[in-house]
C-alpha cells in the first residue's frame, strides 16, 4: 500500500512534509520532558520509518537496495533503522553507499561507531538528534553472531522543539527461535530481549513517545514491552516495527505500511509511514 496519501485521506490537518532539504547508559542527557504539560498543537508531519536489513547474499545489489529504502516514500525523507551493516561487506562498501544515498541532509549515528557499527540509523531534517547511546547487549560467538548492541537516539523538530520522540534499532541473534531453534542460543535472546524492554521502558517511563525497528530473528515476535499500548506495525516475520505512546503530549498515527524487495536476501525493508505532531 503506497504511504503518498493525499491530504484529503490523512484528514483535515494538514500534513506537512519532512523538510525540504531535508557502552551506553540508560540516562540521555539533555533529552528531559520533564516539565512538559502544556503545547501548543502543531500540523501533523509525515514521518516514515523504515526497518532494512541489508542482508549478506547478493551483494551485487546493495546499492540499489539502499538507493531504493532511500526512495521509498516518494518526495519524502524516511527514519531508517539499518542491521547487518558491515556484516558481510568485505569492501566496506555499505556505509558509502549509505553515505551516498543518505546525503547531508541526514544525520548517521553509529554508522562509524567502533562497536555497534552494524546498527545504525538514519535521521532526517528537519529532525535534529538530541541524545544517543548504545546499549551492549552480549559478546560474540566465533561462527554464531557477533556482538550484540542497541541503539538509540532522541529526535526534536527543528521547528516544534517539544516535538519530540525516541528511535530504537537493534537486532537480535538467528537460530534461537527461528532456522535451527537451539536452546543453547536462547539465553542470548532472552537477555536480548530484556534489554529491549528495558530502553523501551526507560523512555515511555520518561513520557517519550518510542518508535522502534528491529530484526527480531523469531518470527512470533509481538512486543518488546508486552504493554496494551505499544503497537504493532507488522505482525508477521522476522521484521518489525513498533511504537509505545508517551504521556499524550506528542500523537503518533499509522497512516499506510509497505515493503520494498531489497532483492540481497529474503529480507524486504518494512516501511511504515506515519504522521506525528504535538497535541
Amino acid at each position: 500500500m503506497s504511504g503518498n496519501l493525499s491530504d484529503h485521506m490523512l484528514g483535515r490537518r494538514r500534513v506537512l512534509a519532512l523538510g525540504g532539504g531535508a557502552a551506553g547508559g540508560a540516562v540521555l542527557a539533555g533529552a528531559s520532558l520533564a516539565g512538559a504539560s502544556t503545547t501548543a498543537a502543531t500540523d501533523w508531519v509525515r514521518l516514515p520509518v523504515v526497518s532494512a536489513n541489508i542482508g549478506r547474499k547478493n551483494l551485487g545489489a546493495r546499492k540499489d537496495a539502499i538507493h531504493d529504502v532511500r526512495y521509498c516514500d516518494s518526495g519524502h525523507r524516511p527514519l531508517v533503522g539499518w542491521q547487518e551493516i558491515r556484516e558481510g561487506d568485505g569492501d566496506n562498501q555499505e556505509p558509502a553507499d549509505i553515505a551516498t544515498y543518505f546525503g547531508s541532509a541526514y544525520q548517521k549515528p553509529f554508522l562509524h561507531d567502533d562497536k555497534a557499527y552494524r546498527e545504525p540509523l538514519c535521521v532526517p531534517t528537519p529532525w535534529k538528534i538530541v541524545a544517543r547511546t548504545r546499549t551492549f547487549v552480549h559478546g560474540g560467538i566465533a561462527g554464531v553472531t557477533p556482538s550484540r548492541w542497541i541503539n538509540e537516539v532522541v529526535v526534536r523538530h527543528t521547528s516544534h522543539p517539544t516535538l519530540e520522540f525516541a528511535l530504537i534499532n537493534t537486532h537480535y541473534i538467528a537460530g534461537a527461535y527461528n532456522g535451527g531453534r537451539k536452546p543453547a542460543l536462547r539465553d542470548k535472546w532472552d537477555l536480548h530481549k530484556q534489554k529491549h524492554k528495558a530502553r523501551v521502558l526507560a523512555h515511555h517511563q520518561a513520557g517519550r513517545l518510542v518508535i522502534w525497528t528491529a530484526d527480531t530473528n523469531n518470527p512470533g515476535f509481538k512486543k518488546a514491552t508486552g504493554m496494551a499500548a505499544e503497537k504493532q506495525v507488522f505482525a508477521t516475520g522476522i521484521d518489525r516495527i513498533n511504537w509505545l505512546p508517551g504521556n499524550g503530549n506528542v500523537q503518533l498515527q499509522l497512516v499506510s505500511k509497505k515493503t520494498v524487495d531489497m532483492r540481497v536476501d529474503g529480507h524486504d525493508a518494512h516501511v511504515a509511514v506515519f504522521r506525528i505532531r504535538l497535541a
